[in-house]
């Protein structure tokens, strides 16, 4: 008989046999539980209306995560806590801080948006343990909201007054113990109305699932796949979730470069890598999606799904990563560029899968940089990415390594404008030879975000700015190149 999935919700142990695994949690809210809180906006993970709290269990640590609920899948759910906003009020009826400081401050306007804001700050409240937040950090757990009445302004005031109230404890030791009792000592195989749902605890579970079923869907943070089955109407027969092996949960540092599981969510992977790179990769991980999506999103996802317009790819590839390929037979790893055949086209046998992304850590001489350009400062795709690495001894390039996301039907080294620099003295000469060799390297399309002209201009703008923080005889501050490219 097929397992039941099996989840905490309001304090009751809850298991669910007959929901179809693309199920998504928002609708099994809304539609089984009738627990009409949390909304629908947009069912894409943009807008936060339906932003729920999950609670695991990641090497034995309870973590608390802010995540979409509209995106995720029922099956998810198995071995864990959800937490929506029907949780915050007190038995006695008492509001939360979180809710009594958004009534004081008047954060709620036309309201539908306002439950996914509670928990957005519910999740910071829980996190900050009585600290009060800073702006910044303020604007990090409001990012995947959006409020269409523009009242930004007094739902910030309510971050800040909610830890000015009255402290409500949680008890994570008691929801920890909860959890560690719903694990399972094996995976989870779940199959309801036509469809299967593998959740494997170990690798070699997951290799031999992957050898099994080798037309099965690898889902890891569902940010993309889900909205296959929200927007574009798919079905999904088999599903191998990834989200359970631990083994590809870790994130490991050797001598020269970090280890990346396929499993690792991208929150916990840009923190683990802006420890090594703080100015050259901080702006751009603050921008990349919103914290919901880089908690429930894996880097390992991102690489595999490789879409031209992700984000990741350009400085993973500017750096020289290699993705580690495992399948039956056993690993091999790649170039992360050669990995990307064709658009949604990748290096992958039967029965293969991204095992973990290994990154450089810095190296003498390094100068490394990546900049996105988008119509938004907050949750928007990118028109341009860029990433750009060179290796200077004194004043002459040894080496470099360019990529772009956006300007190519895959995310593409720049070989021409490398070609330019590699043993050039790096001066503005040699940077308008480079600059010019782009349109040799790339011939961009022109859809919504960027027409041709204007991605390649900026690709060869972005060069410039480049040039000027890391130029050797005088390189201009960041914040400096920041305000002369606002105007």
């Amino acid at each position: 008989m097929p397992d039941p999935i099996r989840f905490y919700y309001r304090g009751a142990l809850r298991e669910v046999r007959d929901a179809r695994p693309t199920q998504t949690i928002l609708q099994h809210l809304r539609e089984d539980l009738h627990c009409t809180g949390t909304k629908e906006g947009c069912a894409e993970g943009d807008c936060g209306a339906c932003t729920v709290v999950i609670g695991s269990l990641e090497d034995g640590q309870l973590a608390l995560k802010a995540v979409n609920a509209c995106i995720q899948f029922t099956p998810t759910l198995d071995g864990k806590a959800l937490f929506t906003v029907e949780d915050l009020q007190a038995p006695g009826g008492e509001l939360h801080p979180v809710q009594q400081a958004l009534v004081e401050c008047h954060g709620s306007q036309c309201g539908f948006c306002t439950p996914g804001f509670a928990m957005s700050l519910w999740g910071m409240y829980l996190k900050q343990e009585g600290r009060a937040p800073s702006r910044c950090q303020i604007d990090d757990a409001l990012s995947g909201n959006l409020c269409r009445c523009t009242g930004y302004r007094p739902i910030i005031d309510a971050a800040r007054r909610m830890t000015e109230l009255a402290p409500v404890a949680f008890d994570r030791a008691a929801l920890a113990g909860r959890l560690q009792a719903l694990q399972r000592a094996h995976g989870l195989t779940y199959e309801a109305q036509g469809g299967r749902f593998h959740a494997p605890r170990t690798l070699d579970e997951l290799v031999r699932l992957r050898s099994a079923f080798p037309d099965a869907l690898v889902l890891a943070g569902s940010t993309d796949v889900g909205l296959w089955v929200t927007k574009h109407m798919r079905e999904l027969n088999d599903i191998i979730y990834i989200g359970q092996v631990d083994a590809l949960r870790r994130v490991e540092e050797g001598a020269d470069s970090l280890e990346i599981g396929a499993g690792v969510t991208l929150e916990d992977a840009y923190n683990a890598i802006c420890r090594h790179y703080p100015l050259e990769l901080g702006a751009l991980r603050q921008r990349f999606a919103s914290l919901p999506i880089r908690q429930a999103g894996t880097l390992g996802g991102n690489v595999a799904n490789g879409s031209p317009i992700g984000d990741s790819m350009p400085w993973l590839i500017a750096l020289g990563a290699r993705v580690i390929l495992r399948g039956f037979e056993g690993e091999r790893a790649l170039a992360l560029e050669d990995f990307y055949l064709g658009y949604q086209k990748k290096d992958l046998r039967p029965g293969e899968f991204v095992r973990a992304v290994q990154v450089p850590l810095p190296r003498a001489g390094l100068r490394f940089r990546t900049y996105k350009l988008a119509k938004r400062f907050d949750q928007d795709i990118s028109a341009v990415c860029a990433a750009f690495a060179v290796t200077l001894d004194g004043a002459t390039v040894l080496d470099a390594r360019i990529a772009y996301g956006g300007m190519a039907a895959t995310p593409k080294r720049a070989a021409a404008a490398e070609a330019a620099l590699r043993g050039q003295p790096f001066d503005e000469a040699v940077l308008r030879a480079a600059m010019a060799a782009l349109a040799r390297d790339y011939a961009p399309l022109s859809d919504m975000r960027a027409s041709s002209a204007y991605r390649m201009q900026a690709a060869q703008n972005l060069l410039r700015r480049f040039w000027l923080e890391t130029r050797v005889d005088d390189p201009l501050p960041a914040s400096a190149v920041n305000a002369f490219a606002a105007g």
